[in-house]
């Protein structure tokens, strides 16, 4: 009895230690929106000097919103219609401002403001700093759409059907653009131009202005949010078709058949001419940019978040609860965090990447800040409850074990 008490010690020890380990600095630069920039190659590579920290942050929700930052600072969104800014050093919270809907689109963080749609059909714009409300702007219906801006204009989808474009500096119309149905996926800007797909199955490609250049039936809903480089845009399909199109007319240049739903965006590495995408069959997958060939998959269950590159690596956030970083040139497994243990794991955000640091959200309401050089994440509180699932059993175990004793030796 006295070493199953101390086995229980041992296990509550165990969940209290703390996971918190600085690191030397390394290279790091602002994600500042949606797959990091405005052609959404979802790549970073400028040097800085931020040391990683683990640490996680419980919001009052699930968080679908996918994560970005600016000046060392977090923003986010949560279902219950919460923005939030935390610092990047501890995850301490900063501000909070509360909508009316929830909030699933990623923001954009640029100049003294942040911008985001919500699902109450308002598209806000707050200081970023202190979280005042700067204006917003009503639309048709709710946002699910990532804005991006550009020269002072703020673009993004809203399920009215619509495309908008407002002035940043005050919320003012400037165009819109209307579409067969709901706009999900979240506009690129590249070469003055502006790239979108529509759940009426098609792409669009639009003059800065709103004048139509080009489009695209794929024949399904588009909600992976196209990404270009070299004049060429990458986009996945509902029907399962991956496209590359020439930017200039909408030409196919080549495609590729995953046989299931791909909602998660491309990631570009133009340095190795690699494309990483995932889909709903539960691979991540490499393909040459050039022609589209396919160079390797590996299994890490359902793909719908947006896969990050951090220099060699590939930071692939699971649907199954599970952060997955692989090697990119082979796609070998270098190491995984499941913040749920496998046992309470839920759906994971797109990551956003500074330096060696890795931050997530999850549909758990926690946000989580991971080292990459450590392979390490926060101890999360689903230690506690694997602990006292263990430790519960183990005292049944012990009180069988006890009672089948007592038992023998009443009949001996």
């Amino acid at each position: 009895m006295k070493n199953s008490k101390r086995i229980l010690m041992g296990l509550m020890i165990m969940g209290l230690i703390s996971t918190s380990i600085s690191i030397a600095p390394v290279s790091a630069q602002d994600w500042n929106m949606f797959s990091s920039n405005l052609d959404h190659t979802g790549y970073v590579d400028e040097a800085s000097d931020f040391t990683p920290v683990t640490w996680l942050f419980k919001a009052n929700s699930a968080i679908k919103s996918s994560i970005v930052i600016s000046d060392k600072t977090i923003y986010f969104g949560s279902v219950n219609g919460t923005m939030y800014a935390l610092n990047l050093d501890d995850g301490t919270r900063v501000w909070t401002y509360n909508t009316g809907g929830s909030i699933l689109s990623s923001p954009v963080a640029s100049g003294d403001n942040v911008y985001f749609g919500s699902m109450d059909n308002y598209f806000y714009a707050l200081n970023k700093k202190n979280g005042n409300f700067v204006w917003k702007y009503k639309t048709g219906n709710s946002i699910e759409s990532s804005p991006a801006i550009e020269d002072g204009v703020i673009y993004f989808g809203a399920n009215d059907n619509r495309l908008y474009a407002l002035n940043a500096n005050d919320g003012t119309f400037k165009w819109e653009f209307t579409t067969g149905n709901a706009i999900k996926s979240s506009p690129a800007v590249y070469d003055g131009k502006v790239f979108f797909g529509s759940d009426d199955g098609k792409i669009y490609a639009l003059n800065t202005d709103g004048a139509k250049l080009w489009e695209f039936d794929t024949g399904n809903a588009v909600r992976s949010s196209p990404a270009v480089r070299d004049n060429v845009l990458y986009v996945g399909t509902d029907n399962g078709m991956f496209y590359a199109l020439n930017t200039s007319d909408g030409s196919v240049k080549w495609s590729y058949n995953f046989k299931d739903p791909v909602r998660s965006s491309p990631v570009l590495d133009a340095n190795d001419n690699s494309l990483f995408i995932g889909a709903s069959n539960g691979n991540i997958t490499c393909l040459d940019m050039r022609d589209g060939k396919h160079k390797w998959s590996e299994n890490v269950g359902n793909v719908e978040a947006t896969p990050s590159l951090m220099g060699d690596y590939l930071v692939v956030p699971s649907s199954s609860g599970t952060i997955h970083i692989l090697n990119k040139y082979s796609g070998k497994e270098e190491w995984s965090y499941s913040p749920g243990y496998y046992l309470f794991n839920s759906p994971l955000t797109s990551a956003a990447v500074y330096g060696d640091e890795i931050v997530v959200g999850s549909s758990d309401g926690y946000i989580y800040a991971l080292n990459n050089v450590k392979k390490t994440g926060p101890t999360s509180e689903y230690v506690y409850y694997i602990a006292g699932i263990i430790g519960g059993i183990i005292v049944i175990l012990i009180a069988i074990r006890v009672f089948r004793g007592r038992r023998k030796n009443k009949e001996e």
